[in-house]
């Protein structure tokens, strides 16, 4: 008996595109058919696909497979978000932060946190630090970070560095108490393969002096180019 191998990609141009799985989309991308990916990807998002809509956030925020088009990419976000896509969430909340949308931003990062989003865990906690647009919770924060931290952020872990020298040893204790007994600061779980992004890092954190005492500030650059390439 004669075996035919096919290859994913093949099979999944040739099936009809609603019967495919997100998987099936992203063996596409990984393989640089970006266009194949979209249209495995589009009929899962219509029905409502919280991994698809994602992906297809992620291809039109790239410009891969279909025009560039950040507005589109956040709707997709938002859709996502909206189903508990903790990824989505924090992606949505990275993308409104950067524009600027602190209120929206940091409503969809602080979800995306407390599900143990180490991206999120580590601005959510800068500005629970900080007391932007919130009242400030230093225990919280240092909580939040060291999490993050605990995942291997590298940002996080210079925050955290910064944090340990402005705290006192009582709020440090009190914070790694809750992110040992808090579940709302676990760890999230690992996430299903999803498409290919761009870097994941976070704006390292720098010290600066400000009124009152000592804040974490989240970057410091003469360029916004210089900024948006290491966001």
């Amino acid at each position: 008996m004669r075996t035919v191998v096919i290859s994913g990609l093949l099979i999944a141009m040739a099936a009809p595109a609603g019967a495919q799985s997100v998987r099936a989309g992203i063996d596409a991308w990984q393989k640089g058919n970006h266009a194949a990916a979209v249209a495995i990807w589009r009929p899962l998002a219509s029905r409502g696909d919280a991994d698809a809509l994602f992906n297809m956030g992620q291809a039109y925020k790239l410009g891969r497979g279909v025009p560039l088009d950040l507005g589109r990419a956040q709707s997709f976000y938002e859709q996502a978000a909206a189903k508990g896509h903790v990824e989505a969430q924090a992606t949505l909340g990275l993308m409104l932060f950067q524009n600027n949308n602190r209120p929206a931003a940091m409503r969809w990062l602080k979800s995306a946190a407390e599900a143990g989003e180490p991206r999120a865990q580590l601005i959510y906690g800068t500005a629970l630090f900080n007391g932007d647009g919130m009242p400030a919770d230093p225990v919280r924060a240092y909580a939040f970070v060291s999490r993050a931290a605990a995942q291997g952020l590298g940002p996080a872990k210079t925050t955290l560095s910064e944090m340990d020298q402005l705290l006192p040893p009582e709020q440090k204790r009190q914070a790694l108490a809750l992110t040992k007994a808090s579940s709302r600061l676990k760890t999230a779980p690992p996430a299903p393969p999803r498409v290919a992004q761009q870097s994941r890092a976070a704006v390292a954190p720098r010290q600066a002096a400000a009124s009152g005492g000592w804040r974490v500030q989240l970057g410091a650059f003469s360029q916004r180019g210089a900024a948006e390439a290491l966001y």
